[in-house]
């Protein structure tokens, strides 16, 4: 029997201290290769769209947790995501690469699309707006660099809003006040504070606050939240339900600490998608439901996209078909079915995760749910793309978007995405750069 403590482990693997993780990871690692610990073989299923705890993760898992979660359970490939930073990229990487894990890395944001400027996308009632994405990031952009600028930038804005909502729930939370640099900042370990992390610090300072009089806590959020007593009671002892009632209250439209977008809120999808391509990455839209008049038709969004440099279309699954019978679910399933034909249409890879960005949400998508069965070969071989793109631009530059790819392929996406999707199958978390070689020579 094993002597190794792996839960101590995996907490450690939750700190904020590099050094202990790492120490952490190679000792789980160790125990693989020794076989003192037990990992199942890979199962095709994929989950690209984790968030590390560089943005916000609802468990608090680090780059290097969630690699190994993903080892223990058996994903195919596995990416993470955080909001505005790449503070863990070389973390996850440098993970997958000691797991022996297929790993990506991604970036998310927001952009203006001017074209949409009168429509709502997929940011909900900011018209607009869209939620846009990098994958297959691989390095920073290069110092002093244009790209390195932009993604500064949106750090920087991010930074600022934060701050100006924080000013006005203040005022309105009255003996709740929260400061943020030392209520917000400390709870992520570069100080990359999102939304999510305001609610946790508010609902932290009001239990500070009110210490174990748990009636006035509750009596508070009832006048605050415009819930009823009995509400706020059972709120507050159900963290998911309670801080999505606090994020419609108090941060997104018609709250109290809400401001409005306008075009020079975010950068415009021009400049990121111009950043994430000075920097080898590649540029990804996101789509949310089909359902807001931006995505509604689902070619002429895909059309939109390619219009602009992008490559890659990110969905979140669970969100378009795990619902009660309604016909909501039924309008959700038939924009899921288009918005993959139109990516399969225009040789789009797919992207696909859960977030886990906030508690409730299941590490892996339902690959099994009938619902989602005619399309989890293009979520596989979407991540199997991306994959293939990240160890070919690491170890040969040989990137989805590198002249190398552009001379082999020209402007045939088809054969340019089946190439790669066989790298991705084919290749299993390779860092030798002469048996990736010989692979590219014989696919080739």
């Amino acid at each position: 029997m094993s002597n190794i403590d792996i839960s101590s482990l995996e907490q450690q693997l939750n700190s904020f201290d590099s050094a202990i993780r790492c120490s952490a990871l190679e000792e789980l690692a160790s125990g693989i290769e020794s076989g003192d610990i037990r990992v199942p073989n890979p199962k095709e299923e994929v989950n690209l769209h984790f968030h590390t705890f560089f943005s916000f993760n609802a468990e608090g898992w680090s780059p290097s947790r969630i690699a190994w979660e993903s080892m223990k359970y058996g994903l195919e490939v596995a990416g993470i995501v955080d909001f505005d930073v790449l503070d863990g990229m070389n973390e996850f990487l440098a993970a997958g690469d000691l797991l022996g894990l297929k790993s990506v890395v991604g970036l998310e944001s927001r952009v203006f699309v001017k074209e949409l400027a009168d429509k709502v996308i997929n940011s909900p009632k900011e018209p607009g707006i869209s939620y846009f994405m990098a994958s297959g990031c691989t390095k920073r952009p290069p110092a002093g660099s244009e790209s390195e600028r932009i993604l500064n930038s949106m750090l920087e804005r991010a930074g600022s809003r934060n701050i100006a909502l924080v000013d006005l729930v203040n005022k309105y939370l009255d003996v709740v006040q929260l400061d943020y640099k030392a209520d917000a900042v400390p709870l992520t370990p570069a100080g990359n504070v999102t939304e999510r992390h305001l609610l946790l610090a508010y609902d932290i300072k009001a239990r500070k606050v009110f210490g174990n009089d748990t009636e006035k806590l509750a009596t508070f959020w009832s006048a605050k939240l415009g819930i009823s007593k009995t509400e706020a009671d059972a709120l507050i002892d159900d963290t998911p339900k309670f801080h999505e009632k606090m994020r419609a209250k108090l941060m997104k439209f018609g709250g109290m600490g809400y401001i409005a977008p306008d075009a020079e809120t975010f950068p415009s999808i021009e400049e990121v998608v111009s950043m994430i391509r000075g920097m080898d990455a590649l540029p990804m839209g996101a789509w949310l439901d089909g359902t807001n008049p931006g995505e509604e038709n689902a070619e002429a969004f895909v059309e939109l996209l390619l219009s602009k440099g992008v490559v890659a279309l990110n969905i979140v699954p669970d969100r378009n078909w795990n619902y009660k019978p309604s016909d909501e679910k039924t309008t959700k399933i038939k924009k899921l079915q288009e918005i993959v034909e139109a990516c399969r249409k225009f040789n789009m890879p797919i992207c696909v995760g859960t977030e886990m960005n906030k508690l409730g949400l299941p590490f892996v998508d339902d690959f099994s749910a009938p619902e989602l069965q005619p399309y989890v070969q293009d979520f596989v071989d979407g991540a199997r793309c991306l994959y293939a793109h990240t160890v070919l631009s690491r170890f040969a530059d040989f990137g989805y978007l590198s002249p190398a790819a552009h001379t082999a392929f020209g402007q045939d996406v088809a054969a340019k995405n089946k190439y790669f999707t066989t790298i991705g199958r084919q290749l299993w978390a390779q860092t030798d750069k002469e048996k990736i070689q010989s692979l590219i020579a014989a696919i080739g």
